[in-house]
């Protein structure tokens, strides 16, 4: 019952105009794409002027249905207000910073006006509840903020979003809906915990390696073990509620790690993609040089912000039918 109702919701909107983007993604709200209907205190206003029409004309009294009419004419005005104030609205939306899956994405949606009047009481409903209205002063814009759930890696979009107001009287509340072309990228969820780099999953032991006394190299994470030093236990990561684990080191500080697809056993592609995500984070937590290879891709080796970033899209985007010949047989 519930699906059935929201496929007739969506068939009804489908029916309703939009604001396209013109060629500078801006859309501009136009005459023929302004809907507007009476609020709920719009229509409890309504019935208290039948009411006192009814009663006016039953008793002959015209100072009531002046009053009436004149209250009536005050509706009237007040809707055209409310229609008026989205009228010629330019409106833009870009994305925010990049998150990982389970985060909210966030987007800020800008309103400008297209003249000297100032436009009150716009906002972008979320559900039940309405994001915080703006006002905006003559000839400026303002922005909205907005947040959405994140369910898979890859770029969020925000393809459509209405502007509403109910300004001045609340009686009548006028709405749009305008296209966007706003993303924000989408990070793939890491694993609590993963095998070192270049080793089988489910393999902890470290490997050996070697290298001068003192000169050590990040290996990679495994869980604790009986016996295993407080001081080699990630403390950041039992934080964020990942468990005990300890950090291995060995080898000299100018080897590579090599963060790769094929060092991984899981069968599901996203299971390896949340654990390679694991690893990436870990070595640059570490601050060591690493690579990363995936079936037809490949990231050279280096360290920093600007890496890091570049390996997380990698995966966020990493399209697993297209590159892997496995996924593509299957």
């Amino acid at each position: 019952m519930v699906d059935w109702t929201r496929s007739k919701a969506r068939r009804l909107r489908s029916l309703f105009r939009r604001v396209a983007r013109g060629g500078d993604g801006v859309a501009r709200v136009g005459r023929r794409q302004i809907y507007i209907l009476p609020t709920g205190n719009g229509l409890r206003f309504g019935a208290v002027l039948f009411v006192m029409l009814l009663g006016s004309l039953n008793y002959q009294n015209n100072l009531g249905l002046l009053f009436t009419v004149f209250l009536a004419s005050v509706a009237l005005v007040a809707m055209h207000h409310t229609w008026f104030n989205l009228l010629g609205l330019s409106v833009q939306a870009r994305g925010g910073p990049s998150v990982f899956v389970g985060d909210d994405a966030s987007f800020e949606v800008v309103v400008a006006t297209d003249g000297k009047r100032a436009r009150y009481d716009i906002g972008i409903p979320a559900g039940a509840t309405r994001h915080q209205a703006i006002a905006i002063p003559g000839g400026d814009c303002g922005t909205i903020r907005i947040a959405r759930p994140t369910l898979r890696r890859g770029l969020s979009a925000l393809d459509e979003v209405t502007v509403e107001t109910r300004y001045p009287l609340h009686l009548f509340r006028a709405w749009c809906y305008v296209q966007t072309d706003a993303t924000t990228l989408v990070y793939p969820q890491p694993a609590q915990v993963a095998p070192e780099p270049g080793s089988a999953a489910g393999d902890t032991d470290p490997r050996p390696r070697q290298g001068p006394e003192g000169m050590e190299d990040y290996l990679g994470p495994r869980p604790y073990r009986d016996g295993d030093s407080p001081g080699q236990i990630d403390w950041k990561a039992y934080a964020r509620e990942r468990g005990l684990v300890v950090k291995q080191f060995g080898g000299d500080q100018g080897q590579e790690v090599w963060i790769d697809w094929a060092g991984l056993t899981e069968t599901d592609p996203e299971t390896r993609i949340s654990l390679l995500t694991r690893q990436v984070l870990d070595a640059a937590e570490a601050q060591v040089r690493f690579g990363l290879r995936l079936p037809g891709l490949e990231e050279a080796p280096g360290r920093g912000a600007g890496h890091l970033q570049r390996c997380l899209t990698h995966l966020a985007l990493y399209d697993v039918q297209a590159n892997d010949p496995l996924q593509r047989a299957a």
